[in-house]
């Protein structure tokens, strides 16, 4: 069996970048730069401007009593100067009128029969310079993740309508089992529901692919494939679930070696030990326990650090923090184990605590849990009072 970091190491060897398209900005909510580096060609804010609503002033006049010579709203074209022994009614966002170098806010001045009493403020007081916030010319970074309001809001401001971004990778879902039905399809004896192919679909989607829809295949090599041919055909990833370990019915790690190449098949981690992961025709295929809740951790681990490495992203995105355990919970000693935990703040800082039973056949305690508690191989349990690196669920970097 691999190490985790081995698999890992495996795993995003084999990843590829995709391409790339030009979107306007109001639809590139969620999708990836493809130069986070960009170099400004204009100066924000274009001009000097008022940050209050007041009084432009000359700095050198206050404190004192000035006449009113106009007025200027934001937007305005044709400025009115300011000369000595004048002011200009100033609304925010403003440009500031020649001749005045500073801004006295509403609150502080008195204004009677067209005269305006200052006191005294200072040379560039709530005035926003042009070029304060990004000079024309210069670099700017942004932050190596998907574009959310607050970076948008920085590329629209530097007049950018349109960007190149990655084309999301195309995942495609298989199911694999003869018990598997739909979900709201009736259950015959001896049945289930796939819970499988819609939720890795949306772990596709919340990782920044796209997930084609679900397909479901039974036990049968054939059918199974097929399924892996087309995939291969038309995706950048193909995730599995099912079929992986080594019952007679568990074909899909023979398909991957038949058409392809297998690379490992089991990890020493708990849940979700048997993994198998190739390729087929240069296309990375994941082959994920059957089981809902071995398969969402995986793919945690796995699957999504390798889409997000396909959209040039490091790492998972996840935010990991030590917790410390406040009960004991036992393990697998020869397996590193990712327990599923709800936190909590306390007398120790942050504490963990079962989010439900931990077997990997408890599909809800996934569901309630904040984060997975990691505990080494060579112990047999999470031990009360101990820390430990919790990897948030939900959460990103």
């Amino acid at each position: 069996m691999r190490s985790v970091e081995e698999a890992l190491e495996a795993v995003l060897a084999v990843a590829r970048p995709t391409g790339t398209e030009r979107l306007p900005l109001d639809r590139c909510r969620g999708r990836v730069l493809a130069e986070h580096r960009l170099t400004v060609a204009v100066d924000v804010p274009p001009f000097a401007n008022s940050s209050m609503d007041g009084f432009a002033v000359r700095a050198a006049d206050t404190p004192g009593e000035l006449r009113l010579a106009g007025e200027v709203a934001a937007g305005a074209g044709l400025l009115t100067d300011v000369a000595p022994g004048t002011t200009v009614r100033i609304m925010t966002g403003a440009p500031m009128p020649p001749g005045a170098d500073a801004v006295a806010p509403l609150e502080i001045v008195d204004e009677r029969d067209g005269a305006v009493r200052v006191p005294a403020v200072e040379s560039g007081a709530s005035v926003r310079a042009q070029g304060h916030d990004t000079r024309a010319g210069d670099p700017v970074a942004l932050p190596e993740a998907p574009l959310g309001a607050n970076a948008i809001a920085v590329l629209a401001s530097l007049g950018i309508g349109q960007v190149e971004v990655r084309r999301p990778p195309r995942v495609a879902i298989l199911s694999t089992g003869d018990e598997l039905r739909a979900p709201g399809e009736p259950l015959e004896p001896g049945q289930i529901h796939d819970a499988n192919g819609v939720a890795l679909a949306a772990a596709v989607e919340e990782a920044g692919g796209e997930a084609t829809p679900p397909v479901r295949a039974p036990d049968d090599p054939v059918q199974i494939e097929a399924v892996v041919r087309s995939a291969a055909a038309r995706a950048d990833l193909l995730v599995a679930s099912g079929g992986v370990s080594v019952g007679r019915h568990d074909h899909v790690r023979d398909v991957i070696e038949r058409l392809g190449s297998l690379d490992f098949w089991r990890i020493r981690m708990q849940p979700g030990k048997p993994l198998a992961f190739g390729s087929v025709n240069g296309v990375p295929v994941m082959g994920l326990p059957g089981n809902p809740v071995s398969a969402l951790v995986t793919f945690e681990l796995f699957a999504r650090p390798l889409i997000r490495r396909m959209l040039g992203l490091p790492g998972s995105g996840r935010v990991t923090l030590p917790a410390v355990a406040c009960e004991r919970m036992g393990k697998d000693p020869d397996r590193r184990a990712y327990l599923r935990v709800r936190l909590s703040r306390g007398p120790q800082g942050l504490e963990a605590r079962p989010a439900g039973g931990q077997q990997s056949s408890q599909l809800r305690p996934l569901a309630l849990a904040d984060a997975l508690l990691i505990v080494p191989e060579g112990e047999p349990a999470a031990e009360a009072g101990r820390t430990y690196d919790a990897l948030l669920l939900g959460q990103t970097a």
